[in-house]
């Protein structure tokens, strides 16, 4: 078994769309780091939600974690998917 398969259309097309769900994924962390940010600082900068302060900071604090997160995860699901179906 020390020979590489090539492979076929079916598995190459199957290994493409587990790509393309890997980077669908990050853009998912990714809107919702956007999202996280932006209520954050809209809630800091207005003074009609001046009660809700500690929650605007919770979510701008939150949101750069959340986008390590999601690329964290695109570099290593990437990486395993190269280093189990390299050519």
């Amino acid at each position: 078994m020390g020979q590489k398969q090539k492979l076929i259309t079916r598995d190459w097309l199957a290994i493409e769309r587990t790509k393309l769900a890997n980077e669908r994924t990050f853009l998912a962390y990714f809107r919702t780091f956007i999202v996280f940010l932006g209520t954050g600082i809209t809630i800091l900068k207005l003074e009609l939600f001046q009660d809700l302060k500690s929650f605007g900071i919770v979510l701008t604090a939150l949101s750069p974690i959340l986008l390590i997160i999601g690329i964290v995860r695109l570099v290593s699901v990437k990486k395993k998917i190269r280093n189990h179906y390299s050519d």
